[in-house]
């Protein structure tokens, strides 16, 4: 797979990690083979993580992140070790580089703690061995090198491909569903927000999902989906919707084939599926003067009719019918203190890594607050819930 086949959500996330002056820079650098991160003998150099995608063998498409050293200092210092500390929640592979001649400090012990915690394979990285008289025995998961003069850099690109194996995401969008030849149907609204000219990520890569394991792709608009269903010559295997057109394509979609969004296979791709469902019965129990937060994992120009900031607050009122406020975040913005909402209601996560939406489940329900995505919320405020779930055996309203 090339460079650009792949979107940064599905590619590994390695996090570089350390004190200031232990060399994690030059590490980096020799690592990717590119100048990716400055380097100077002054402490702090890196300000902010810095990421970048790319083929990194023999790991293959990688994004590879830079932060600011732990140990940083003053206000300023403590914002950057927080954004540090941020990064761990999209790390597959986390690289603690430590300075060779001074060894591990308290501050890298706190490091592997975190990494323990959160449950982040890693690998401790001793840099500077050039200057060491002699090179000790290393643990299975440490070893020494020079980012000077490029020692041990190629059996370090090698162990961190061989930690990786074990974030390894084995799991299928929807062709494990399927058989060689099953027709599906990809329903996808073109409106305001669509993009110009081409389909947003979810749909292209449900298209080449589908594609892989020989099935037929039928891609229609709404609008046209019961001319594209009266056309087939068989039954399709299954319809794939775009959560805002739920509504009008059960209506047209008949009850004896399986109807689910792309946002709800999403969900079960990443091991989010039972967490969403069971968050979405709290739109049930919302109150007068709750505060909902909408969250979309990626940025973009929001339209009139926009999907997270107007159709679905319209649709959670009328479905409550209580008085309700709601906030809004995009990207990487995502709230530390969840004390103001009664419910969170997530995009599909597409832009986002499989750690990263689970991380930002598990301090929802850590703070005991629900959370759900966008198409199992709206499945169920259309009373097509548990037949968007049909297609999956494991899963149970």
């Amino acid at each position: 797979m090339g460079l650009n086949d792949r979107p940064a959500a599905e590619r590994l996330h390695i996090g570089f990690f350390g004190l200031r002056n232990a060399g994690k820079s030059s590490v980096v650098n020799a690592v990717t083979g590119q100048k990716l991160s400055l380097v100077s003998e002054v402490k702090g150099t890196t300000t902010d993580p810095v990421s970048k995608t790319m083929e990194l063998l023999p790991l293959g498409p990688v994004v590879v992140i830079d932060t600011p050293g732990i140990d940083d200092e003053g206000e300023l210092g403590k914002m950057r070790v927080m954004r540090a500390k941020q990064t761990l929640s999209k790390t597959d592979v986390a690289v603690l580089v430590v300075d060779g001649e001074k060894g591990v400090q308290k501050a890298d012990e706190e490091l592997k703690g975190l990494f323990e915690e959160k449950n982040i394979p890693f690998v401790v990285v001793f840099n500077k061995s050039d200057l060491l008289e002699r090179v000790p025995n290393c643990k299975e998961n440490e070893i020494f090198v020079s980012a000077e003069n490029g020692t041990n850099i190629y059996e370090l690109k090698e162990l961190i491909a061989k930690v990786a194996k074990l974030s390894e995401n084995k799991k299928k969008l929807v062709s494990d569903l399927l058989k060689k030849g099953d027709v599906v149907v990809l329903v996808t609204p073109i409106d305001a927000a669509a993009p110009k000219g081409r389909m947003i990520l979810p749909q292209q890569q449900m298209i080449r999902d589908v594609l892989d394991c020989g099935g037929i792709n039928v891609v229609t608009k709404e609008t046209e989906l019961e001319q594209a269903l009266s056309v087939l010559s068989k039954k399709p295997r299954m319809v794939i919707t775009d959560s805002q057109a739920f509504g009008f394509v059960s209506k047209v979609v008949p009850e004896d084939v399986p109807l689910t969004s792309f946002s709800i296979l999403f969900a079960r791709y990443k091991g989010e599926l039972e967490p969403f469902v069971n968050g979405a019965k709290s739109l049930s129990k919302l109150k007068d003067g709750d505060c909902v937060l909408i969250s979309e994992g990626c940025t973009h120009h929001r339209q009139c009719g926009d999907i997270g900031t107007v159709k679905l607050p319209n649709w959670i009122r009328g479905y409550t019918k209580k008085e309700l406020s709601f906030e809004f975040t995009s990207g990487g913005e995502f709230p530390e203190d969840f004390s103001k909402y009664a419910l969170i209601v997530h995009c599909g996560g597409c832009m986002l890594t499989e750690r990263e939406m689970k991380s930002r489940i598990a301090r929802a329900e850590s703070a005991g607050v629900p959370i759900t995505n966008y198409g199992i919320a709206i499945a169920l405020m259309h009373g097509i819930l548990e037949r968007s779930l049909s297609p999956f055996e494991d899963i149970t309203l």
